[in-house]
């Protein structure tokens, strides 16, 4: 792979915005959308896990409810994509289990191969369910594919709008994820910036480098 220039990434970064008002005329190709996806897939998780399902929203009338749902945010309504972000709930063998046969198919080796890797994952779920916190560690992975999807919209030009801004029952309810084992912890909204959006041009706001970044 060959290193792309050094100002890509931030000149990305320094371009986005949270959006607030997105072109409703405006699509993103099918091309570029296909490349979002496989950066959802893509995204990191701890010890690989992968407890997640992501919701691409393009239903109408769903997308209507899941407004209402954010306190009236047009966002979810007036994008050209709406991915709703949901974490796997009490994580069990089965998954990890799952998750141990698909390496075996990718990396062409034998469930048997990976019986030291099993115990780790089944060890250090375990103990985080025994603690309480096993959800709260899951969702934790969530939030990197969020930041993945966000940066990879960025460089492709496309603008975006992470939300967490709304109802977790009834997003639940309206997408069917309680049903699942999952429950909804974020969204995010993409497509094109509306013209008159006056988010848009306001200076970004963050704190120095100094301030924020600690060298040891």
């Amino acid at each position: 792979m060959t290193p792309a220039s050094t100002t890509l990434v931030t000149d990305a970064l320094n371009w986005r915005y949270a959006t607030k008002k997105f072109d409703a005329s405006k699509r993103i190709p099918a091309d570029t959308w296909s490349a979002l996806e496989k950066a959802l897939v893509l995204s990191p998780s701890t010890m690989g896990l992968q407890p997640w399902k992501f919701v691409v929203v393009q239903d109408a009338a769903v997308r209507k409810r899941l407004s209402a749902a954010s306190w009236g945010q047009s966002q979810p309504v007036d994008c050209s994509h709406f991915v709703v972000f949901a974490g796997r709930k009490g994580l069990d063998t089965t998954d990890i289990e799952r998750h141990l046969a698909r390496t075996a198919e990718v990396r062409g080796t034998t469930r048997e191969s990976l019986t030291g890797f099993a115990e780790m994952l089944h060890g250090g779920t375990e103990k985080s369910r025994k603690a309480g916190v096993l959800d709260f560690w899951m969702a934790h992975q969530v939030y990197i594919a969020l930041g993945m999807f966000i940066t990879a919209a960025s460089v492709l030009g496309i603008d975006t709008c992470p939300m967490e801004g709304f109802e977790p029952a009834q997003y639940n309810e309206i997408l069917g994820l309680s049903a699942m084992g999952y429950g909804a912890l974020c969204a995010c909204a993409a497509g094109y910036r509306a013209g008159d959006d006056k988010y848009a041009t306001l200076p970004k706001v963050r704190f120095r480098p100094k301030d924020v970044i600690v060298h040891v």
